[in-house]
C-alpha cells in the first residue's frame, strides 16, 4: 500500500518503521533538520530493550500537495500541532486518514476534515503504547516484542477498517478496537495528566518524588477525580473498568508507582526526555474546561496542579 507518515517524531517514525516491515510504500513528511536526517541516513531508530538499532529507507518530502494521493494517511504529531494540519489535509484529495496520538478534541478535528474537503473523508483515531525520544539524528525507542495500538472511529462502524488491517499486516502490534475513540481518549488522558505532574512537582527528580506518599496519594485522587468529571460531562469511562479499577486497588496503584519511578523506564517515560510540555499544557486546557462545564469539586486535582513538597 501507499502510506503517507505525516510527522516524523517518535512516535511518527516507529510507525514508518513497523509499515514498511510490513511491506508498505512509506512516505514520511518531514520538514527542516529531521528531514535531512531521513534523506541522508534513513529512518534510524535504536530499540532501548532489544538493544538494537533499525535503520529503514523511506522517501520523504517536505509538504502535502491537493493532488499528493495515498491510500492511508497516518498524522502522527503532538496534540497542539493538529490545527496547523488540517486544512492541508482538508485540501489533499486522499480518503482515507487516522489522526495518531493525545487528543482532546476528535469530533471538532473530523468535522473540519469532512466540511472542508474536496473529495469524501473517512476519519478513525489511533493511539501507539510506547515512548521514545530523539537524539543525535536517531529516535531512541521504548517497547515491548509486541506495541498495542488503540484504534477506533468515533461511534460509528469503520467500514473502510480493511484497508487499514491490511497496512497494519505482518507488523508488530497488536490492534485493540473501540467504538467510541473520543471517550477512550478523554480517559487516557485524565489517566497520564496527574501522572506527569510527578516529575513537574520535583523538578525532574523522580527518585525524591517516589518517596513523596503525599504526591503519590494526591495522583491517585485526582485521576479518580478526573473519572468523575468526565462522567458528569456525560462520558463513559473507556475501558468501563478503568474507573473502578483505580478505585479498588488504589494500594496496588500506589506500590506500582513507587516501583516505576524507581525504575529506569519510570525516570524515562515520565521525563522531560519524553513528555512534551505544551502538549501537556495543552491537555490541562482542555480537562479545565470540561472541569468548568461539570461544576464539581476537583481538590486533590487542584493540589496536585499547584503542589509544592514539603522541605
Amino acid at each position: 500500500m501507499r502510506i503517507l507518515v505525516y510527522g516524523a517524531g517518535v512516535l511518527g517514525s516507529y510507525l514508518a518503521h513497523e509499515l514498511v516491515r510490513g511491506g508498505n510504500e512509506v512516505t514520511m513528511l518531514a520538514r527542516g533538520r529531521r528531514a535531512d536526517e531521513l534523506q541522508q541516513d534513513g529512518n534510524v531508530i535504536r530499540h532501548y530493550f532489544q538493544l538494537r538499532t533499525t535503520i529503514d529507507k523511506v522517501n520523504v518530502i517536505r509538504e502535502l500537495k491537493p493532488k499528493d494521493v495515498y491510500d492511508l494517511i497516518f498524522v502522527v504529531m503532538k496534540y497542539p500541532d493538529f490545527d496547523a494540519v488540517l486544512p492541508v489535509l482538508a485540501e489533499n484529495q486522499s480518503k482515507y486518514i487516522i489522526i495518531m496520538g493525545n487528543n482532546a478534541s476528535p469530533i471538532e478535528m473530523r468535522n473540519y476534515l469532512e466540511s472542508n474537503s474536496p473529495v469524501e473523508k473517512k476519519v478513525a483515531f489511533a493511539f501507539q503504547e510506547l515512548a521514545g525520544w530523539r537524539e543525535n539524528g536517531r529516535v531512541n525507542c521504548l517497547h515491548g516484542p509486541k506495541v498495542k495500538l488503540i484504534l477506533g472511529g468515533l461511534g460509528e462502524q469503520l467500514n473502510w477498517r480493511s484497508l487499514i488491517d491490511q497496512a497494519l499486516k505482518s507488523t508488530k502490534y497488536t490492534t485493540i478496537t473501540y467504538a467510541n475513540m473520543d471517550e477512550w481518549l478523554k480517559s487516557h488522558f485524565v489517566m497520564i495528566l496527574p501522572l506527569n505532574h510527578i516529575a513537574v512537582s520535583y523538578n525532574g527528580d523522580l527518585r525524591k518524588a517516589a518517596k513523596d506518599k503525599r504526591l503519590l496519594n494526591y495522583v491517585i485522587d485526582a485521576i479518580d477525580e478526573g473519572h468523575n468529571v468526565l462522567v458528569k460531562n456525560g462520558y463513559s469511562i473507556t475501558p468501563a473498568n478503568q474507573q473502578k479499577f483505580v478505585r479498588k486497588y488504589r494500594k496496588v496503584i500506589y506500590i506500582a508507582l513507587k516501583i516505576l519511578l524507581a525504575t529506569q523506564i519510570g525516570r524515562i517515560t515520565l521525563s522531560n526526555k519524553a513528555v512534551s510540555a505544551n502538549e501537556m499544557a495543552a491537555l490541562y486546557q482542555a480537562f479545565s474546561d470540561l472541569k468548568i462545564r461539570a461544576n464539581v469539586a476537583t481538590p486533590n486535582w487542584d493540589t496536585l496542579i499547584n503542589y509544592t513538597p514539603l522541605q
